[in-house]
C-alpha cells in the first residue's frame, strides 16, 4: 500500500450536480437535475520517498473512496472513512508553506477551506525520570576489573571457584560465586577471578549478563576467600557493573584467569 496520503489541496466544485438550471428546452424549473458524475477530480499531495508532489485523484460519488492515479497508470483505491482517508483532509501550516514554495503555488482560504489545517505534535522532552536512567546508565562499567596493561595472572594464585544459586531465590538469577585464591592476590586480580568463574556458569545457563550485587573477603587457612554475589538476565540490566558473559571470558582468556 503507498504511503498515506496527507492533504487534499484543491476539489473540482460540486456545484450543480444535483441544483436545477435552465435547459435548452427552456423548462426553467422543470428541468430534471443533471445525472450524478460516477467520479469527481481532486487534486491531493502525497508524500514519497521522492519528496512531495501533487498528483491527480478521483472521489468515486458512490463509495466515496479516493481514486489515486498512480505514475505507472494503475489506481490505488483509499477508503475516505479510513485512517489514510481522515488524514487526506489534515494538513499542517509548514506543509502549506512548503507546498507554496517548492511547487509555486498561491494557495488562497478559499483553495484550502474544506481542509484542517492541524499543528504538528510538539516534540516530547525526556522526563526528570528518563534524564536520570540515561546519566546512570552511563555510569555503567565491565564488571571486570581494569587491569594493568600487559598483566597476566599466575596459574598458581587460583585454587577452586564455584556458582551456587542462594537459597529463597525463587526465580533462581540471584548467584554468589565463591573463590579461594592465594595469599598475597590483590583485590582486583580475585575479583576477575570471581567474575570469570561466573561468566563461565553463565556461559553454561545460557544468560548473556549478571549485575553484580556485592563482594566480601576474608582470610582462612592462609587463602584469600572471596564472595560475590550477581543477579543473571538475559537483557543487559541497569547496574553500576555489569557483566556481559561473552566480553567477559574473552578478557579472562587474555589475562590467563580460568573460568571455571
Amino acid at each position: 500500500m503507498r504511503p498515506a496520503i496527507t492533504a487534499l489541496i484543491a476539489a473540482t466544485a460540486l456545484a450543480g450536480l444535483t441544483a436545477c438550471s435552465s435547459g435548452p428546452e427552456g423548462m426553467g424549473l422543470a428541468t430534471p437535475p443533471r445525472a450524478k458524475p460516477e467520479a469527481v477530480g481532486v487534486k491531493i499531495v502525497d508524500r514519497s520517498a521522492a519528496g512531495t508532489k501533487l498528483s491527480r485523484a478521483r472521489v468515486s460519488t458512490k463509495s466515496g473512496d479516493i481514486l489515486i492515479l498512480e505514475p505507472d497508470g494503475s489506481v490505488t483505491e483509499v477508503s475516505l472513512d479510513s485512517p489514510a482517508g481522515r488524514n487526506a483532509f489534515e494538513v499542517t501550516e509548514a506543509e502549506l508553506a512548503e507546498l507554496e514554495v517548492n511547487l509555486g503555488l498561491d494557495l488562497s482560504p478559499a483553495d484550502i477551506a474544506n481542509f484542517d489545517v492541524v499543528s504538528p505534535e510538539p516534540r516530547r522532552l525526556p522526563t526528570a525520570q528518563q534524564k536520570a536512567l540515561e546519566e546512570f546508565a552511563a555510569r555503567t562499567q565491565p564488571a571486570f576489573p581494569t587491569l594493568p596493561a600487559g598483566f597476566v595472572a599466575d596459574p598458581a594464585d587460583f585454587i577452586t571457584a564455584q556458582v551456587d544459586p542462594l537459597a529463597g531465590d525463587r526465580k533462581g538469577d540471584l548467584v554468589e560465586v565463591t573463590a579461594n585464591l592465594r595469599a598475597g592476590v590483590d583485590a582486583e586480580t580475585a575479583f576477575a577471578y570471581a567474575t570469570c568463574a561466573l561468566a563461565g556458569w553463565a556461559k553454561g545457563q545460557g544468560k548473556d549478563f549478571g549485575r553484580h550485587i556485592r563482594t566480601v573477603q576474608n582470610k582462612r587457612n592462609g587463602r584469600l576467600l572471596v564472595g560475590s554475589v550477581f543477579t543473571l538476565s538475559d537483557s543487559k540490566p541497569m547496574g553500576l557493573r555489569v557483566m556481559e558473559t561473552d566480553d567477559t571470558l574473552r578478557s579472562c582468556k587474555d589475562r590467563g584467569i580460568p573460568a571455571a
